[in-house]
Protein backbone atom coordinates (compact mmCIF):
# COMPACT_ATOMS: atom_id res chain seq x y z
CA UNK A 1 0.00 0.00 0.00
CA UNK A 2 1.19 3.15 -1.10
CA UNK A 3 -0.16 6.29 1.34
CA UNK A 4 -0.24 9.70 0.26
CA UNK A 5 -0.64 12.70 2.37
CA UNK A 6 -2.29 15.86 1.00
CA UNK A 7 -3.76 17.72 3.45
CA UNK A 8 -3.75 21.37 3.30
CA UNK A 9 -2.88 20.69 -0.92
CA UNK A 10 -5.15 22.73 -3.30
CA UNK A 11 -6.91 21.07 -5.55
CA UNK A 12 -5.31 19.25 -7.99
CA UNK A 13 -2.66 18.26 -6.24
CA UNK A 14 -4.16 15.76 -4.65
CA UNK A 15 -5.27 13.99 -7.90
CA UNK A 16 -1.98 14.48 -8.94
CA UNK A 17 -0.31 12.68 -6.21
CA UNK A 18 -2.44 9.96 -6.37
CA UNK A 19 -2.18 9.48 -10.12
CA UNK A 20 1.46 9.65 -9.72
CA UNK A 21 0.96 6.32 -6.89
CA UNK A 22 -1.25 4.61 -8.58
CA UNK A 23 1.62 4.22 -11.40
CA UNK A 24 3.88 3.82 -9.12
CA UNK A 25 2.52 0.43 -8.09
CA UNK A 26 2.86 -1.21 -11.54
CA UNK A 27 0.25 -3.69 -10.74
CA UNK A 28 -2.47 -4.49 -8.04
CA UNK A 29 -2.08 -2.31 -4.84
CA UNK A 30 -3.67 0.75 -2.74
CA UNK A 31 -3.30 3.52 -2.92
CA UNK A 32 -4.22 5.38 0.37
CA UNK A 33 -4.61 9.29 0.41
CA UNK A 34 -5.23 11.71 2.98
CA UNK A 35 -7.24 14.67 2.53
CA UNK A 36 -9.13 17.88 4.00
CA UNK A 37 -11.65 18.47 1.68
CA UNK A 38 -14.51 17.66 0.09
CA UNK A 39 -13.69 18.86 -3.51
CA UNK A 40 -10.63 16.70 -3.41
CA UNK A 41 -12.39 13.76 -2.28
CA UNK A 42 -14.66 14.28 -5.66
CA UNK A 43 -11.96 14.41 -7.74
CA UNK A 44 -10.23 11.34 -6.43
CA UNK A 45 -13.42 9.92 -6.93
CA UNK A 46 -13.85 10.87 -10.83
CA UNK A 47 -9.93 9.58 -11.28
CA UNK A 48 -10.62 6.15 -9.60
CA UNK A 49 -13.92 5.28 -11.51
CA UNK A 50 -11.59 6.86 -14.86
CA UNK A 51 -9.61 4.46 -13.84
CA UNK A 52 -12.12 1.20 -13.38
CA UNK A 53 -10.38 1.07 -9.60
CA UNK A 54 -12.37 0.35 -6.54
CA UNK A 55 -12.72 3.41 -3.96
CA UNK A 56 -13.71 4.41 -0.04
CA UNK A 57 -13.64 7.05 1.65
CA UNK A 58 -13.79 7.28 5.62
CA UNK A 59 -14.58 11.12 7.13
CA UNK A 60 -12.14 10.27 9.73
CA UNK A 61 -12.99 14.68 11.32
CA UNK A 62 -14.32 17.50 10.13
CA UNK A 63 -11.38 18.26 8.01
CA UNK A 64 -9.80 15.36 7.54
CA UNK A 65 -10.68 12.12 4.79
CA UNK A 66 -9.32 9.06 3.73
CA UNK A 67 -9.94 7.46 0.34
CA UNK A 68 -8.71 4.71 -0.27
CA UNK A 69 -8.76 3.38 -3.91
CA UNK A 70 -7.61 -0.28 -5.22
CA UNK A 71 -6.27 -0.68 -8.69
CA UNK A 72 -6.08 -4.08 -10.78
CA UNK A 73 -3.03 -4.53 -12.98
CA UNK A 74 -4.76 -3.37 -16.08
CA UNK A 75 -5.82 0.05 -14.45
CA UNK A 76 -2.38 1.82 -13.12
CA UNK A 77 -1.14 3.21 -16.44
CA UNK A 78 -1.90 7.09 -17.36
CA UNK A 79 -4.71 6.41 -20.41
CA UNK A 80 -6.46 9.00 -22.27
CA UNK A 81 -9.75 9.14 -20.44
CA UNK A 82 -10.58 12.86 -18.82
CA UNK A 83 -11.16 13.82 -15.46
CA UNK A 84 -13.35 16.71 -14.68
CA UNK A 85 -10.80 18.37 -11.96
CA UNK A 86 -13.39 20.39 -9.21
CA UNK A 87 -11.87 23.95 -9.31
CA UNK A 88 -12.68 27.20 -7.34
CA UNK A 89 -14.98 29.11 -9.43
CA UNK A 90 -13.10 32.53 -9.49
CA UNK A 91 -9.55 30.75 -10.73
CA UNK A 92 -8.33 32.30 -14.35
CA UNK A 93 -8.67 30.70 -17.37
CA UNK A 94 -5.36 30.52 -18.63
CA UNK A 95 -4.33 28.93 -22.17
CA UNK A 96 -1.24 27.62 -23.11
CA UNK A 97 -0.66 28.06 -26.34
CA UNK A 98 2.51 25.81 -28.44
CA UNK A 99 3.15 26.33 -32.21
CA UNK A 100 5.93 24.43 -32.38
CA UNK A 101 7.81 20.81 -31.24
CA UNK A 102 10.38 23.19 -29.50
CA UNK A 103 10.84 25.76 -26.93
CA UNK A 104 12.74 29.50 -27.37
CA UNK A 105 14.63 29.62 -30.56
CA UNK A 106 18.47 28.92 -31.03
CA UNK A 107 19.37 25.33 -30.86
CA UNK A 108 16.26 23.53 -31.39
CA UNK A 109 17.28 19.78 -29.69
CA UNK A 110 17.44 22.40 -26.46
CA UNK A 111 14.13 23.48 -27.31
CA UNK A 112 12.62 20.12 -27.62
CA UNK A 113 13.87 19.56 -23.97
CA UNK A 114 13.11 22.56 -22.86
CA UNK A 115 9.24 21.99 -23.84
CA UNK A 116 9.37 18.89 -22.36
CA UNK A 117 10.15 20.22 -19.07
CA UNK A 118 8.02 23.05 -19.09
CA UNK A 119 5.02 20.32 -20.00
CA UNK A 120 5.79 18.56 -17.19
CA UNK A 121 6.43 21.46 -14.92
CA UNK A 122 2.81 22.41 -16.05
CA UNK A 123 1.35 19.01 -14.23
CA UNK A 124 3.21 19.96 -10.94
CA UNK A 125 1.55 23.36 -10.53
CA UNK A 126 -1.38 24.35 -7.78
CA UNK A 127 -3.08 26.12 -10.97
CA UNK A 128 -3.66 24.57 -14.22
CA UNK A 129 -4.33 25.83 -17.46
CA UNK A 130 -7.99 25.21 -18.82
CA UNK A 131 -6.99 24.50 -22.03
CA UNK A 132 -3.59 23.55 -23.97
CA UNK A 133 -3.76 24.40 -28.06
CA UNK A 134 -1.40 22.79 -30.00
CA UNK A 135 -0.62 24.09 -34.28
CA UNK A 136 1.98 24.43 -36.48
CA UNK A 137 4.91 22.86 -35.33
CA UNK A 138 3.00 22.08 -32.00
CA UNK A 139 1.17 19.40 -33.58
CA UNK A 140 3.68 16.62 -33.33
CA UNK A 141 4.11 17.33 -29.43
CA UNK A 142 0.31 15.15 -29.13
CA UNK A 143 1.35 12.53 -31.50
CA UNK A 144 2.78 9.26 -31.48
CA UNK A 145 6.68 9.46 -30.12
CA UNK A 146 6.28 12.56 -28.65
CA UNK A 147 8.46 12.39 -25.61
CA UNK A 148 5.74 14.95 -23.59
CA UNK A 149 2.63 12.13 -23.78
CA UNK A 150 2.83 11.23 -20.34
CA UNK A 151 2.51 14.22 -19.42
CA UNK A 152 -0.19 15.57 -21.60
CA UNK A 153 -2.10 12.36 -20.54
CA UNK A 154 -1.93 13.81 -16.79
CA UNK A 155 -3.14 16.92 -17.52
CA UNK A 156 -6.01 15.40 -19.23
CA UNK A 157 -6.83 13.12 -16.65
CA UNK A 158 -6.88 16.38 -14.19
CA UNK A 159 -9.72 18.03 -16.33
CA UNK A 160 -7.04 19.97 -18.97
CA UNK A 161 -8.55 20.12 -22.51
CA UNK A 162 -5.95 19.37 -24.96
CA UNK A 163 -6.64 20.40 -28.62
CA UNK A 164 -4.58 20.46 -31.92
CA UNK A 165 -5.11 21.87 -35.05
CA UNK A 166 -6.82 19.60 -37.74
CA UNK A 167 -5.46 21.44 -40.81
CA UNK A 168 -1.88 21.38 -38.69
CA UNK A 169 -2.25 17.13 -38.39
CA UNK A 170 -2.83 17.13 -41.80
CA UNK A 171 -0.35 18.96 -42.98
CA UNK A 172 1.98 16.65 -41.73
CA UNK A 173 0.89 13.53 -42.02
CA UNK A 174 -0.21 12.96 -38.62
CA UNK A 175 -3.68 12.74 -38.43
CA UNK A 176 -3.93 8.89 -37.87
CA UNK A 177 -1.40 9.55 -34.84
CA UNK A 178 -2.61 11.55 -32.65
CA UNK A 179 -2.51 10.04 -28.90
CA UNK A 180 -4.04 12.38 -27.16
CA UNK A 181 -6.88 15.04 -26.75
CA UNK A 182 -8.71 16.23 -29.94
CA UNK A 183 -8.84 17.54 -33.04
CA UNK A 184 -9.68 21.57 -33.50
CA UNK A 185 -9.99 23.52 -36.09
CA UNK A 186 -9.00 27.54 -36.32
CA UNK A 187 -12.14 29.02 -35.45
CA UNK A 188 -11.84 27.14 -31.59
CA UNK A 189 -8.24 27.89 -31.42
CA UNK A 190 -8.93 31.57 -31.74
CA UNK A 191 -12.30 31.79 -29.40
CA UNK A 192 -10.51 29.44 -26.83
CA UNK A 193 -7.36 32.90 -26.59
CA UNK A 194 -9.83 35.66 -27.02
CA UNK A 195 -12.20 34.10 -24.08
CA UNK A 196 -8.94 33.64 -22.10
CA UNK A 197 -8.02 36.16 -18.58
CA UNK A 198 -3.97 35.15 -19.94
CA UNK A 199 -2.12 33.24 -23.01
CA UNK A 200 0.83 31.49 -22.18
CA UNK A 201 2.83 30.62 -25.49
CA UNK A 202 6.30 29.01 -23.77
Amino acid sequence: MIEVNAMGEACPIPVVKTLHALQELNGAGTVQTLVDNEIAVQNLTRLAESKGCAIRTEKRGEKEFCVTITTGSAVAESGDEEISCTVPAAQKKTVVVISADHMGEGDDELGRILLKGFLFALTQQEKLPSTLLFYNGGARVTCEGSPSLEDLKNLAALGVEILTCGTCLSHYGLTDRLQVGGVTNMYVITEKQMQADLVLRP
